[in-house]
């Protein structure tokens, strides 16, 4: 019959490797969890052009916003707000790479509005508007 310290001793040794299975299955669920989110990320303006509140000169201008993710072009959409608040939709272009929207326009002087709304390609839609005005510096 094993004494004491040779029961103790193997006891370690079993909390040991239920410590070491537990440690290993936290570590695989919270790279699985990392995982996931990424996936279910919403598409997030980077940059765009124009910059919120720019100033651009009037004419012909090429819109371009780039987001964090791909971007369904043909489920996405660009409304200009004009300055008389009517609006208008704008075409989206096939330029620019899977995560940028392109457009064109000729905008007189005045203050706009560009509302885009976004399809990212794990299905979530995301929408925001960036102000501008055409005109003088």
């Amino acid at each position: 019959m094993p004494g004491a310290q040779a029961i103790l001793q193997m006891r370690r040794g079993e909390m040991q490797q239920v410590t070491r299975r537990m440690l290993g299955l936290f570590a695989v669920t919270a790279l699985t969890l990392a995982g996931a989110g990424k996936a279910q990320a919403h598409a997030i303006l980077l940059d765009s052009t124009p910059a919120i509140n720019a100033t651009m000169p009037p004419g012909k201008l090429t819109l371009q916003l780039r987001y964090n993710s791909r971007i369904d072009r043909k489920r996405s959409r660009l409304t200009l707000t004009l300055p008389d608040r009517s609006t208008q939709i704008l075409p989206i272009m096939d330029e620019g790479g899977e995560d940028t929207i392109v457009s064109h326009a000729d905008l007189p002087a005045g203050q706009y509005s560009l509302r885009w709304q976004v399809l990212a390609v794990d299905g979530h839609i995301t929408r925001g508007d960036i102000p501008f005005t055409a005109g003088e510096h």
